[in-house]
């Protein structure tokens, strides 16, 4: 049967050193080896180089015969560096972007647990994930980026991950815009591996664990062979308290020593340990309820809080910073608002199989089952004095007449404010993050089916051969995001307590009334001081916000290839290929979303969409020169080219192409470069996101006063915000206009999807050089230039940008200035020019530049050979991503470099080194990051630590392989305990110094 078979053994020196993932690919290759144990297997003189589709192409070629930059990275890595997931393996390669499923520190939450590919930081959306060099389902919550979460492949039957660095979209259609990553499982598994490691941090306070159950047999003469993988994982839910990095609880304040933009002086000082003075979680009193320290209610002239128990303590606020940070004091610490990293628990089995019905036709056949289970914690429910804008989810009023205080708060109260006593009212603010509902934890649940079965094989006709593909997938995700929170009504009511004479304490239907509330099933809740709400009235105001999800997958592939005619230099490869895929999602929010229970009152609306799309694709190979036709510096050269149509139901018809050349220059020197046209297509949620209108401050408006001669064009931008004053001059005065709606909820603001949006287009173009065992037995060189110009990005569109595109643009679209529409005449509280409706929604206007390179370098030796008789042999790699420009801009106008900055740093490396002997292995890895700016234009004099640190930090591991088939590994990981870089919480390693131990057991 000729077809395309799995390589075995490749390149015996790179075999050796297969735990690093630069060893295997000199950046084109994308190779695999055998699990080592013992040098001689790395020795094997049997090892071939066959053809096979490599990723990035459907041709049939040798894995050293790419023109594009491919990396691969071996099964080996997940036991030598104690990974536990596909996505630990992702975060190995230097091009990708680590997802670590933490929060920033800034509040916002640590993410759904679902970790996603990201090559060179232009988005998830823009890498296309495939399993097996087939599109799988999109994984992720409701209607959002086509990902793949990395966390349901199952790592047991993992032979290789292989990543294209830029590009794909002619070979795999939408999505593959920064590249391609392709998990790549093993079809010939045999005999039983049973596998279990344990890890902690020094702190004991990260513990996790994995297990896997592998088992395989051949059958019917090795006709056929099933394999079943049964595995799961577990990492926990931290908390930033559980590290003192985290727990700085950091931020940035105005600097009162600052003089002006030149005297060296920070414009902002830190604060340590910040906190929201506003409020805690017992009840701070307020004699008015708006965050001022003067409307704070005090006693013998200190502020005042409640205790746990319900009595009247004083209150520290700290050194008041303004409103809402303090340095110290009792208040809400600030690293307290969220979690630090989400906790997840996957669960996959597996199923893979093929038998060959004939000597030509093989069957195909892989099942996945996987369910991931994520818990964060969120921001939580508060009222505080800080919400102005609805009384309702502000701060408590209360009065003496409220049954749960107790005699002596209400006499301490009254002391405090007189007027208490008479019975007006005071005003409570508090979080009740941890006593109010059942649980304060947000879960992520996502279960996962897919099933497919495809024929591949070869015939001969015409005097040539014919190799064929046809496969058929469905999937199914069915998600859930879920966590308790207050029915905004029932909490007022539950609040509203009054004795109903009886010596009962019920709920009042407002708060001035003395009368029972008719609701016959609410419970008075005990706001006063922390764990005396009731189990009754927990139940009564808590409710489950959240929603389901479902996505399905139905895709047919079908390929044939072959050598279509015979040139001097070889034959010219053509491989055709049709696919067509339906994509389905459905957006369903619990019933308290869809009521608009919920603080906000928005009422969510269940949505679904689903699209099909027909795609062509051609790909040929054409050699030049090879073989027996040569010239000097040209052994081989070959030319390659792919065109793909795409027609999707609902975005249209695109066309994109890629053009590649290899040039090898003489024996281990080859030149390589591509140059290509991808896209992606509007995904269903922004096509058709819940339609909804909310309330909120409209942004900057670059028509006010102080902003008119500011923005990337300024004299552009006061052209266009004249001609629209002098065409209604009902708005006044220019030179002194100010937009109230800046900083205060006065625009209504539609959001949803939008049905109008064009696929977003890039022109990708790479070029490199490769070293193979030149001149240097065993040493492999590569090094790649790629540049990436996206243009009609997709863009999530606010208000705020719509005035920007529109009035920094020199030919404004109506498309654009029309999103948003302002006051025509004064209201008696708004100046008439005051932006009164604007739109949040994608829009095609975004821009991304990037140019980087990615290095490559392997060095493998018999350590014999430098040292006469040293046994063992050794690996050094290095793989390094140099990012020199990174540019983005969501309207197309003003542009942000991130590069070389902690979110893109302009270098990021891994140097790896391995020693094998005998039945030991030992291998050591460094991993850096260069020093960069906190952001971009970040100085002394706008920033108290505008330059990050470098970062290092250190693993080191073992396997001993007994001859039993029992092998046993640890590790330290980060073993110098190097913490992140100052100030960040993310430009390193946060968990710090911890262990890990494996057993794997093999029979």
């Amino acid at each position: 049967m000729k077809r395309a078979v799995v390589i075995k053994n490749l390149l015996s020196t790179c075999a050796a050193a297969a735990l690093v993932p630069v060893l295997v690919a000199s950046s084109a290759n994308a190779q695999e080896s055998d699990t080592l144990s013992v040098p001689e297997q790395a020795a094997d003189e049997t090892a071939t180089m066959d053809a096979v589709v490599v990723t990035g192409s459907r041709i049939r070629r040798s894995v050293a015969e790419t023109s594009a930059p491919v990396t691969s990275i071996g099964d080996e890595v997940f036991a030598e560096r104690g990974l536990v997931s596909a996505a630990d393996a992702l975060n190995q390669i230097t091009s990708l972007v680590p997802q670590y499923n933490q929060a920033a520190g800034d509040g916002s939450s640590s993410g759904d647990g679902q970790q996603y590919a990201e090559l060179f930081g232009l988005g998830a959306g823009r890498t296309l994930t495939l399993v097996n060099g087939r599109r799988f389902v999109t994984t992720s919550s409701g209607l959002g980026d086509a990902q793949v979460d990395a966390n349901i492949i199952p790592t047991g039957l993992i032979d290789r991950i292989e990543v294209v660095q830029a590009g794909g979209a002619a070979v795999y259609g939408s999505d593959a815009i920064a590249g391609v990553v392709n998990y790549i499982l093993r079809d010939d598994f045999e005999g039983v591996e049973l596998d279990f490691q344990y890890g902690d941090t020094e702190l004991n306070n990260y513990e996790q664990t994995s297990w896997r159950v592998t088992a395989g047999q051949n059958f019917d003469n090795d006709r056929g062979n099933v394999a079943i993988n049964i595995e799961g994982s577990s990492t926990p839910l931290v908390r930033f308290s559980d590290f003192p990095t985290s727990n700085r609880s950091r931020i940035t304040q105005g600097n009162p020593d600052d003089t002006g933009p030149n005297d060296g002086i920070p414009s902002l000082r830190e604060v340590i340990p910040a906190y929201f003075w506003n409020f805690n979680g017992n009840g701070v009193v307020y004699s008015v309820p708006a965050p001022l320290e003067m409307f704070q209610t005090t006693l013998d002239g200190t502020p005042i809080q409640f205790a746990p128990d319900g009595s009247i303590i004083s209150y520290d606020p700290g050194d008041v910073l303004g409103i809402p940070f303090a340095e110290g004091g009792q208040g809400t610490r600030y690293s307290d608002l969220a979690g630090l990293r989400t906790g997840v628990d996957r669960l996959s089995g597996n199923l893979i199989g093929h038998y060959d019905l004939t000597p030509g036709i093989r069957l195909n056949t892989e099942l996945l089952y996987s369910k991931t289970d994520a818990e964060s914690v969120p921001q939580g429910y508060a009222r505080t004095v800080l919400n102005q804008t609805d009384p309702a989810l502000g701060a408590i009023l209360f009065t003496r007449s409220n049954p749960f205080l107790t005699d002596d708060a209400i006499a301490s109260l009254s002391a405090a404010s007189p007027s208490f006593a008479a019975g007006a009212p005071l005003w409570l603010s508090r979080n009740f993050y941890n006593d109010t509902f059942p649980s304060n934890v947000q879960k992520n649940e996502t279960e996962v089916w897919r099933g497919l079965v495809g024929l591949e094989g070869d015939f001969d006709a015409a005097d040539r051969n014919f190799y064929w593909t046809v496969s058929g997938s469905y999937a199914e995700v069915s998600g859930s995001q879920s966590v308790w929170d207050a029915d905004i009504a029932k909490f007022n009511n539950a609040v509203r307590a009054v004795d109903d004479g009886a010596g009962n304490i019920v709920c009042a239907i407002n708060a001035d009334s003395d009368t029972t509330n008719d609701d016959p099933n609410c419970a008075p809740l005990n706001p006063f001081g922390a764990g005396n709400i009731s189990e009754a009235a927990s139940r009564y105001v808590s409710v489950m916000s959240g929603m389901d999800y479902k996505n399905k997958q139905f895709d047919f592939l079908a390929t044939i290839g072959t050598e279509v005619y015979q040139l001097p230099a070889g034959a010219i490869d053509m491989v055709l290929a049709y696919e067509h895929r339906r994509e389905e999602a459905s957006f369903t929010p619990y019933e308290a979303n869809q009521l608009g229970l919920l603080s906000g009152g928005t009422q969510e609306v269940p949505t679904s969409g689903d699209y099909n799309t027909n795609e062509l694709s051609a790909e040929v190979l054409v050699p030049i020169l090879g073989g027996d036709v040569t010239l000097p510096f040209a052994q081989a050269l070959e030319l390659n080219g792919t065109y793909r149509f795409v027609d999707n139901s609902i975005a249209g018809e695109e066309s994109v192409w890629s053009v590649g050349t290899r040039w090898e220059v003489t024996d281990g020197v080859t030149i390589r470069a591509t140059k290509s046209r991808n896209f992606r297509a509007p995904t269903l949620e922004q096509l058709f996101a819940p339609a909804n209108t909310t309330i909120s401050n409209a942004g900057n408006d670059p028509c006010d006063a102080d902003r008119i001669d500011a923005g990337p064009n300024p004299s552009i931008r006061r052209a266009n915000c004249e001609a629209e004053w002098a065409a209604n001059p009902q708005y006044g005065d220019l030179a002194s206009f100010q937009d109230p709606a800046e900083n205060f909820s006065i625009t209504s603001v539609a959001v949803g999807g939008n049905p109008e949006l064009r696929n977003e287009v890039s022109d990708t173009v790479t070029y490199g050089i490769v070293f193979d065992h030149f001149l240097v037995p065993g040493l492999t060189l590569s090094a790649d230039r790629i540049e990436i110009d996206l243009t009609d990005g997709l863009s999530a569109f606010t208000t705020e940008d719509f005035m920007a595109a529109c009035y920094d643009s020199a030919s404004p679209s109506d498309e654009v200035c029309s999103a948003f529409t302002r006051l025509q005449a004064a209201d008696g509280t708004n100046p008439a020019g005051t932006v009164v409706t604007g739109r949040t929604t994608t829009f095609n206007a975004g821009q991304i530049i990037f140019k980087g390179e990615v290095y490559y370098a392997n060095y493998d030796f018999d350590l014999d050979a430098v040292w006469n008789g040293a046994p063992g042999q050794m690996s050094f790699g290095l793989e390094a991503t140099h990012v020199s420009e990174l540019s983005t801009s969501v309207t197309g106008t003003t542009f942000n470099r991130s590069d070389n900055t902690v979110d893109d740093p302009d270098w990021t490396g891994r140097f790896n080194a391995r020693y094998a002997t005998g039945p030991l292995i030992v291998s050591y890895q460094l991993n850096y990051l260069d020093n960069v700016s906190a952001e971009q234009g970040a100085t002394i004099e706008n920033n108290p630590n505008p330059f990050i640190d470098s970062n290092i930090t250190h693993d080191i591991s073992a396997i001993y392989d007994f001859d039993n088939g029992l092998a046993i590994r640890a590790g330290i990981t980060n073993f110098t305990d190097e913490q992140p870089s100052y100030p960040t919480l993310s430009y390193g390693d946060i968990l710090g110094r911890r262990y890990f131990a494996g057993v794997n057991y093999k029979f």
